[in-house]
């Protein structure tokens, strides 16, 4: 009998694992002569203070949403999409050609044709290993993951190929039409007259279409009957089919979308950031969304409040590679600890506190 009520398990599991983290990363910090209280200070006034830290934490958080709640999608179907980055790199390509041989009078019409592009690649990239899945019985974790190492070889043979310009060393496309750049939170900042406000922050208005998926999703998967099915067959698939719930289209279906929802990262950073198709764009984003998802508890809302701590632990390990000694080795081993503690060990935080709900409950 589960007697832990589920805000105890959205709200202080996750809690006491970030406690526990923090704790760690404090003894590593200490042991390399560093005060943890400067580092936490530095992180929250590069990152919270500044309107400039705002502008990257939430150009981070734009990221990880994405990916975040593409793995949400899929374990809700007891599917582990370990795949984003190779979805998030056809995205980057889907965003590339769109924008280079479609010509755009305006932005507000190049997004819409860069999403569409970027979630069909994507999904495209997710339905050939759900195919497998679903027909063959090839484990999705090894399909996808071998199929980022397929999507870097395909992202490189354009870069260096077809979509590079002649006389170009840079293995990256053309500077995309000025049409299809994206408006900054610099921009929109200036036209309400502060002018001072996110300078030089790459954070756009793919920003609000995150925002828009996390809502998407909420509906797609507790509002919806497609969202039921998938709920099913990852409650008990067995059950599910007993039911008429078809595994096979189910499956395909819910990996596609997965793969949409990392395609759709390329957005912030192929259109948005650096305005051209460039190697390395996802610079991880696709394999942190499975700890953004695994903390956020697979629902929208935890995707959000999840993947704006990563956001701030990003912009804040930068801010600490610059000011102080800590090297970036450090930052990345307490990025890590995050995720060890919010994710692979959660039960370790959650048997305790189930313990201490029964004896208040049998008391």
């Amino acid at each position: 009998m589960d007697v832990m009520p589920k805000w105890a398990d959205v709200v202080l599991v996750p809690l006491f694992s970030l406690l526990l983290a923090a704790f760690l990363s404090a003894l590593l910090i200490l042991a390399i002569g560093e005060s943890p209280s400067e580092a936490l200070s530095l992180m929250v006034q590069g990152t919270l203070l500044r309107s400039a830290g705002w502008g990257y934490m939430l150009y981070y958080t734009t990221n990880f949403i994405f990916t975040g709640l593409a793995v949400s999608v899929a374990f809700h179907a007891s599917l582990f999409n370990i795949g984003g980055e190779g979805q998030a790199m056809m995205g980057g390509l889907g965003v590339s050609l769109v924008c280079l041989f479609i010509p755009w009078p305006h932005w507000s019409l190049a997004i819409v044709g860069a999403s569409v592009g970027a979630a069909v690649f994507g999904m495209i990239w997710a339905g050939l290993p759900a195919y497998l899945q679903a027909k063959r019985g090839s484990h999705i974790v090894i399909t996808t993951i071998m199929f980022n190492f397929i999507a870097a070889g395909v992202l490189n043979f354009f870069l260096v190929g077809a979509l590079k310009p002649k006389g170009s060393m840079d293995p990256a496309t053309a500077n995309f039409p000025a049409s299809t750049h994206l408006p900054t939170f610099e921009d929109m900042a200036q036209l309400v007259g502060f002018e001072k406000m996110f300078r030089s922050a790459p954070a756009n208005v793919s920003f609000f279409i995150a925002l828009l998926a996390c809502v998407a999703v909420w509906y797609l998967i507790w509002r919806s009957p497609l969202g039921y099915e998938i709920r099913a067959l990852g409650k008990s698939g067995p059950a599910a089919r007993y039911a008429g719930i078809g595994s096979v289209k189910i499956i395909m279906i819910t990996m596609m979308i997965s793969g949409a929802l990392c395609g759709l990262m390329a957005i912030n950073t192929t259109q948005g950031e650096s305005e051209r198709l460039i190697l390395n764009f996802t610079e991880g984003a696709g394999f942190i969304g499975i700890a953004v998802a695994l903390m956020g508890r697979s629902h929208p809302l935890g995707v959000l409040l999840a993947a704006l701590l990563f956001g701030f632990l990003y912009q804040g390990g930068a801010e600490l590679a610059l000011w102080t000694k800590i090297p970036r080795e450090l930052i990345i081993v307490i990025q890590a600890l995050v995720i060890l503690f919010t994710g692979a060990l959660t039960m370790m935080v959650r048997a305790p506190l189930e313990r201490l709900f029964l004896m208040a409950w049998r008391g």
